[in-house]
């Protein structure tokens, strides 16, 4: 089987990629199992100097991954320059801090000695994304491999330039090999792979059809699954917010990467007293949003990944207008480009409020008061952020209880950081990546007990 890589931009073909053959998986299989044996018991400070050296690669080379990003998904070039050197802080906090995460946990007994060991599980399987190419493996890879196991990585087909380049990245840093792998392989493989012995664990990044598929087979072999899927944020603008603060910060977090993220600001709640200036300088900013070339440094927004996604953007758009939303600016498409959307008068019921929108386009919908605008934001069958915008900021810390989602942000956009746990409630997933709560995920937490 042969896979294409495509500029969404140009419509050029980015690479191609033949995918392996059954015995080919299986030796990287038991490859991965075998290495692992050798590979956790290296001492942390190999495997963190190795990491540290991993970021020290991305560094050097970002030009080139930010090339092969904006090449085979679209990002403008500026966002995945950023992307690659996020992923180098990604690497360097837990260079940083594995040894302190990984510390035995002394625990006082009847015993000599009693304590919890932070011991590696085995081989990780991720499948990824091709929205954050980099990123959303790295978040995976940083933890995972530092804590000691060893990892393999099925990539969305269309990014398969930047799976290779991120093994590469770890072969470049002189990790042993066999401990990060890449697979060019077809979704249809995935029970294969998670039924091997040397698979311990799954964790998957991607939309929830994916993510629910992924789980029944974890669940079938028993396997740990790790799942972060969608989201439908809502953004809420509450009276005594800073406007001009909120409609900047606002733009950013729905049209960065083209909106294609799962935790962009969606749905925008905004009370009525603030409803009219709100929209209004919302719509001039977006409509000021610069087009273009995504290799320009001064594009702002490209293209959509592919057509289909485009296409499905579309749809919803002009299925909202048909049950009642307005057309505030937008709404045309070509071919893989979606013109930067706003869609007012927005209520449940419609596409725009129910359906993860991955695109660029804003839902505007209208609260009377507090209350209505959290209640409105808790319908969804999403959980993973949620935004608030008021200069009261310990009223808004008070409804933080309210949330169901995985995160609440006062004043600011959701954003992944590998200092805090990121991750969904409801259908956005669960578990949690970064921070100490990624790197534990895939750790067996060992039980010593001794008695003299």
């Amino acid at each position: 089987m042969e896979f294409h890589s495509i500029n969404p931009y140009n419509g050029e073909q980015v690479g191609q990629y033949t995918a392996l053959t059954s015995i080919e998986l299986e030796n990287i299989l038991d490859k991965s199992a075998e290495v692992f044996k050798t590979w956790s018991r290296e001492p942390l400070s190999v495997r963190t100097g190795l990491i540290k050296k991993a970021a020290e690669v991305l560094r050097e080379n970002v030009e080139d991954y930010a090339q092969m990003i904006t090449s085979e998904m679209g990002k403008p070039i500026s966002e995945s320059r950023a992307e690659v050197n996020k992923c180098a802080w990604v690497c360097d906090y837990y260079a940083e801090n594995a040894e302190t995460f990984l510390a035995p946990e002394v625990i006082e007994t009847d015993a000599e000695q009693s304590f919890v060991r932070h011991d590696p599980i085995g081989t990780v399987f991720a499948v990824m994304p091709w929205n954050f190419p980099f990123w959303q493996v790295f978040r995976f890879a940083a933890p995972t491999l530092t804590a000691g196991n060893t990892g393999l990585l099925k990539h969305a087909p269309n990014v398969f330039g930047c799976a290779e380049m991120i093994e590469d990245v770890f072969t470049k840093a002189g990790y042993p090999e066999g401990v990060f792998q890449n697979l060019i392989v077809h979704h249809d493989q995935t029970e294969k792979i998670i039924a091997h012995d040397a698979v311990k664990a799954v964790t998957l990044t991607g939309s929830e059809m994916a993510g629910s598929a992924v789980a029944q087979i974890a669940g079938k072999y028993i396997k740990k699954s790790l799942l972060e899927l969608g989201g439908n944020n809502s953004f809420i603008v509450l009276e005594d917010a800073d406007i001009d603060k909120a409609v900047k910060t606002a733009v950013s977090a729905r049209m960065l990467n083209c909106g294609q993220s799962c935790i962009a600001a969606k749905r925008f709640i905004l009370l009525e007293s603030v409803y009219d200036e709100f929209v209004e300088k919302f719509t001039k900013a977006v409509r000021e949003i610069k087009k273009g070339d995504t290799t320009d440094d001064a594009t702002q927004v490209g293209p959509l990944a592919r057509k289909d996604l485009a296409d499905q953007l579309n749809r919803q758009v002009k299925e909202s207008i048909s049950q009642g939303a307005t057309l505030l600016a937008g709404g045309k498409q070509d071919n893989c480009f979606h013109e930067p959307t706003i869609l007012g008068n927005i209520k449940p019921g419609m596409a725009a409020f129910d359906e993860e929108t991955f695109g660029p386009l804003a839902a505007i919908i209208k609260a009377k008061n507090i209350e209505e605008a959290f209640s409105l934001s808790e319908q969804s069958k999403y959980g993973l952020g949620v935004s608030v915008f008021t200069r009261d900021t310990s009223k808004a810390v008070e409804f933080a209880s309210r949330v169901t989602d995985g995160a609440f942000f006062v004043n600011e956009l959701v954003k992944s950081d590998p200092r805090l746990p990121f991750g969904g409630n409801k259908r956005s997933g669960y578990g949690r990546e970064l921070a100490k709560d990624g790197m534990m995920e895939f750790i067996n937490k060992k039980v010593v007990y001794v008695k003299g």
